[in-house]
Parts: structure tokens; sequence; C-alpha cells
């Protein structure tokens, strides 16, 4: 029987073993869980930021441009481009990590969001939608500067992964269902609106950025012009 005891405690032993190794063995893998789990958040948290800052970067590009515009409606109407851009007003262009953006389709996205990157046809874009809600005075977005972010200073004192756009259009608060020219009667204050168009002098301007891991960044604003000079108004972060 002593010797019937001492199998019998073995086991016991054994089990408590195996058991105590199971635990730490789930205590580990938590472990490395929780580590992965707070890396990939830091990781994208980073990302996003950087691909706010490059949004920023590419707006304060664009509004040393602006300026020198004397006729916006050069620039609501695509003839216009910024002094950073890569290339022709579309096409493919091909990000670091393999990646690709067409340019055309990331403007139609936005003009018509339905047709999911498609053209858009004049019908697509006066449609009053949930995003677009002013009918014929719903922006017409036209790409005005565009480049990988690492050009956007010379020498290439930049290193960033980041392709930055940014899109030009009429306000919509126009009422002159032109979202190709300025609006040509200024409001003054306590004027009434049928008399004049709130929204002459200003444009919309609308940043986006692509990256690594599917990063995107979108930010807009309005800018308003007194005489030579032009400045932010209004700023939004979308994504």
């Amino acid at each position: 029987m002593p010797g019937h005891n001492v199998r019998r405690e073995d086991g016991v032993a054994m089990i408590v073993a195996m058991m105590a190794m199971l635990l730490m063995t789930a205590l580990g893998l938590v472990l490395v869980l929780t580590t992965t789990i707070e890396t990939n958040i830091a990781g994208n948290f980073r990302t996003s930021q950087e691909a706010f800052y490059a949004a920023d970067a590419v707006v304060e590009r664009a509004m040393d441009d602006i300026p020198t515009v004397p006729d916006w409606n050069r620039l609501l109407d695509g003839t216009v481009l910024s002094g950073f851009v890569d290339g022709p007003p579309g096409g493919s262009r091909t990000l670091p990590d393999g990646s690709t953006i067409d340019l055309n389709q990331a403007v139609n996205i936005v003009n018509c969001p339905k047709n999911h990157g498609a053209a858009c046809t004049a019908g697509d874009m006066n449609a009053i939608t949930a995003e677009r809600p002013w009918g014929a005075n719903n922006p017409q977005w036209k790409l005005y500067a565009y480049g990988r972010l690492s050009d956007l200073l010379p020498g290439g004192t930049i290193n960033s992964p980041y392709y930055v756009t940014l899109l030009v259009a009429d306000d919509p608060s126009e009422n002159d269902g032109d979202p190709l020219h300025d609006g040509a009667v200024p409001c003054k204050t306590g004027q009434n609106l049928a008399a004049c168009d709130p929204g002459t002098g200003l444009i919309a301007l609308r940043a986006e950025v692509f990256g690594p891991r599917s990063a995107h960044q979108i930010i807009e604003a309005t800018v308003g012009r007194a005489e030579n000079t032009a400045r932010i108004l209004a700023w939004r972060e979308l994504r």
C-alpha cells in the first residue's frame, strides 16, 4: 500500500505541474497579445498623426501659391495649378509601399461619391445628397497641388512615404448655380442674401493624404480673399 500512495501522489503532482504550465502559457500568450495590440495602437496613432501633419503641410504649401492667382476662376476651372505638382493632373501614382493611387478616381469619388470613383456627369455632380446638399452649387473639385510629401521641399529634406493631394472648389454657400466661377456680388452686413452672393471671394480646399498601411487623412478649409491676400477662415478634419 505505501507504494500505491506514492504513485497516486506522483500522478497528482504531475497534474498540478501540467495545470501550472498551462496557466503560465496562457499568461504568456496574454502578455504577447497585449504587447502586440499596444504596439499596433501606437503605430496607428503615429501614422494618423503623420498623415494629419502631411495634410496640414500641403494646405500651407498651397496657401503660398493661391494669393498669386489674381483670377480665382482659373483655380475653380482647373486651368491653373500649384507649383507643387508631379506631372499632369491625372493618371496613377505609385506609393513607396508599392500601392497605387489613381488621381482621376480620387477626384471623382469626391465629386460623385455614389459612383465609387467612376467618371462623373454634370447630373451626378449636381445631384442633391446627404454629403452634397447644395444641388447646382455643389463643389466641383479640381486638382490643384499633388505629389510626394518628400518632394514638398527642395533637397529631399522631408523623409516621408506619404502622397498628398489638394483639391480646389467653389464655396458651396454661393447661390449663383455656377461652381466653376466665383460669385460676383459680395454681401454687406445685414444685406438680404437674395440680392447678393454670400460665397463671393471664398473658395474651398480639400487636402487628402495617402500612405502606408492604408493611412488616409482628409482636411477641408475655407479660404477668403481680401485684396491681394488670402487667409484660412475655417478648418475641419474629416478623417
